[in-house]
């Protein structure tokens, strides 16, 4: 079986359609059809049903998929880190992120980047979940990922710093003319959590926080994100913890913003399934020199 052959079989999947499948592959259906009845002849059996309308994986199928995605994905990474090695000035470097802090930290960062390497192609991956973007680096969509330290890495691991969690609260709040609240004093206040929330010592984070203060939150919202998260804090739905990149960048200085005491922090890793090179290493010594280095928040120990 070839790379080739693995590639063509991703993209008829991708596509759903033999049809689709070569035109995006620019090659002929025939050609197109002889090569994937070539690799299913290689690995023993069909990979796909073909239907009146589409294509079906069959379990077989359903099985080699992942493996031929992370070869396709794998090979694309090997090419632009060649290149990098190479020193040639075009090319991608594909970077995952959370979403938060996609929208909160890495503008800057991305504009820094883009200054001193403008013809360096950027491609952002953003996930809901460190689960996620863990799982997505180890399938390779990525060259490079950006968050939470990982549980269990996946070859390379960088500290960058760490996110300074704070909690927001709309302006005519009771505490709106502190900067800094202890979390005992928020025991009878209402809560906007988000679905990112981070998971420490086996729960949610705010739950494991307040349960050290001796009470349980009581939740009024969940959300998907937590820029929404902010912003219904905002409203006066409630009180939320968030990253302060997200509330004093994207969401913008329209709360009042407090710093929990003690002050919480989650450390900040860019990760790789390869040591980085090339552009790829630049990118993780700007990120480490734009960073604040400290930490703090207490390890997770399951997904997020």
């Amino acid at each position: 079986m070839s790379l080739r052959q693995m590639e063509y079989f991703v993209t008829v999947v991708q596509e759903a359609s033999f049809t689709r499948a070569a035109d995006a592959l620019h090659v002929t259906q025939p050609a197109l059809s002889h090569q994937i009845k070539a690799l299913e002849k290689a690995v023993g059996g069909a990979l796909l049903e073909r239907l009146p309308r589409g294509v079906r994986l069959t379990p077989m199928g359903r099985a080699f998929l992942p493996h031929a995605e992370l070869a396709v994905r794998s090979a694309a990474q090997a090419r632009r880190a060649a290149r990098a090695a190479a020193g040639a000035e075009g090319g991608e470097l594909h970077v995952a992120a959370l979403h938060s802090i996609a929208v909160g930290a890495l503008p800057d960062v991305f504009a820094r980047w883009r200054a001193a390497h403008p013809r360096v192609l950027l491609r952002l991956h953003e996930y809901a979940t460190s689960e996620a973007l863990e799982e997505a680096v180890r399938r390779g969509t990525a060259d490079l990922a950006v968050g939470p330290e990982p549980v269990e890495p996946p070859g390379t691991v960088v500290p960058i710093g760490a996110e300074e969690i704070v909690l927001v609260v709309p302006f005519d709040d009771r505490l709106a003319g502190r900067t800094t609240v202890t979390l005992p004093e928020l025991a009878d206040r209402s809560w906007v959590r988000c679905a990112m929330e981070p998971v420490v010592h086996g729960a949610r984070f705010l739950d494991w926080a307040c349960g050290q203060a001796g009470f349980t939150p009581r939740t009024a919202v969940w959300t998907e994100q937590a820029s929404t998260a902010v912003r219904m804090a905002a409203a006066g739905v409630g009180v939320c913890a968030a990253a302060a990149h997200i509330v004093r960048g994207a969401v913008g200085e329209d709360c009042v913003v407090l710093t929990p005491d003690p002050a919480w922090r989650r450390p900040l890793a860019v990760y790789a399934r390869v040591p980085p090179t090339g552009a790829a290493e630049a990118f993780v010594a700007l990120l480490r020199a734009v960073w604040p280095s400290v930490s703090g928040l207490p390890r997770r120990s399951g997904p997020a």
